[in-house]
């Protein structure tokens, strides 16, 4: 396994491995990554992560510093794994000085998180669009724990004919439902017992919607039963799947965030 920390040398190993798939982390990896690299390696190209903390995507209150990250770590895992490249740019490296383009979208964007978290898109298209031209990618594979990301980055790419395939895999969870997340080591053991009631929410409310339940009604007993269980709800909404516009009927996606303590749970499922 390469490690690759500049532009030359980067540019120097692609050449090397020829077509690449890529898996965009921000390190602290878990086993829902490592799942991702096993999804790259099915597209039969040589397997490139990178790890890069983007401060670009946090707002000034959120937890950029704070956020776990373990080098060692995650090398380690990567190279269990298999993965033939490891990108590990500095913020100086990603973003210069001088530097003075970001890149805004609207569409799936607007929103949910990009609401709750101004900016945030702008961020993640930013540093997406950047690492795929780094690494000159031909495939890059992301979860669908973060679903609105996920069409975000699939609308950019479309827009601005850049030459990667997204590739979108499904979430890892817990035994209990817990959707595998970095910053799940911050719930107490007391938050993590309650944090799967996420799920269990999002699951009920797909069957009784299936069932014929009125979707405002649902949601709404939805958000209520999640407040009484000790969780604040940024949101919970049913969504046309592509462009997150809120769905009145099915199929759909059920989204919800929700903070538990000091950590923000993002979940989704299909509503069929």
């Amino acid at each position: 396994m390469r490690i690759a920390r500049d532009l030359p040398t980067l540019r120097a190993e692609v050449a090397r491995l020829g077509r690449l798939a890529l898996v965009p982390t921000m390190g602290a990896l878990h086993e829902g990554h490592l799942s991702l690299l096993a999804a790259a390696r099915r597209e039969g190209e040589a397997v490139a992560a990178s790890i890069f903390v983007n401060p670009l995507q946090f707002g000034p209150q959120e937890d950029f510093a704070r956020y776990p990250r373990d080098e060692a770590g995650d090398l380690a895992k990567l190279e269990r794994a298999g993965c033939d490249l490891v990108w590990m740019p500095s913020v100086e490296v990603m973003y210069p000085p001088g530097r003075a383009t970001t890149i805004e979208v609207g569409g799936p964007a607007e929103g949910w998180e990009g609401e709750a978290r101004p900016g945030h898109f702008r961020g993640v298209a930013t540093v997406c669009a950047k690492l795929f031209l780094q690494t000159g990618a031909a495939v890059a594979v992301f979860g669908e724990k973060d679903w609105q990301q996920l069409q975000v980055i699939r609308r950019m790419v479309t827009d601005l004919d850049l030459p990667v395939r997204i590739v979108g895999c499904p979430t890892v969870r817990e035994a209990d439902g817990l959707a595998l997340s970095s910053r799940n080591r911050f719930l107490s053991a007391e938050e993590r017992a309650r944090a799967p009631a996420l799920h269990a929410v999002l699951r009920r409310v797909a069957g009784e919607l299936a069932a014929g339940a009125l979707v405002e009604a649902a949601l709404a007993a939805a958000r209520t039963d999640l407040a009484a269980q000790g969780f604040a709800v940024d949101y919970l909404a049913l969504v046309a799947p592509e462009t997150l516009r809120p769905a009145a009927t099915l199929p759909g996606r059920l989204i919800a965030a929700a903070r538990l303590g000091s950590v923000r749970l993002l979940d989704n499922i299909a509503a069929p």
